[in-house]
């Protein structure tokens, strides 16, 4: 599995993961001049913004290590301009990093970090 497609996957995975938790996916992959957000997500009136962080077992760089300053200011714009041209501005955001990685047995374990950092 290449590199791409090992991200795809665990894209689809956390999707399928928040899904199961009651979540709505409104976007996935959504692309701004300022970036791409992996995954836009609704529960009731809360709008998640997960970017999602797959790795191989033994990775050097955890997930959430992943996600430094300047990836969370690309975050931070995209979503900002995906918000603004939503019917969703006016909602609550919560910015999430999702950590997924594959089994030794098969399967896929989901690690979501909610809150994992704040606009502020």
């Amino acid at each position: 599995m290449t590199r791409a497609d090992l991200g795809r996957t665990g894209e689809a995975v956390a999707a399928r993961y928040y899904q199961k938790q009651g979540y709505l996916l409104l976007a996935h992959n959504y692309r701004t001049r300022m970036g791409e957000l992996d995954l836009v997500l609704k529960k009731g009136d809360l709008i998640v913004i997960c970017e999602v962080k797959t790795r191989s077992p033994g990775a050097p760089v955890s997930g959430r290590e992943a996600v430094d300053l300047h990836k969370q200011r690309r975050i931070l714009a995209a979503a900002s301009q995906y918000l603004a041209a939503s019917p969703f501005r006016d909602c609550p955001v919560r910015l999430d990093v999702a950590e997924v990685m594959p089994r030794p047995q098969g399967g896929w374990l989901v690690h979501c970090i909610e809150n994992a950092f704040t606009a502020g």
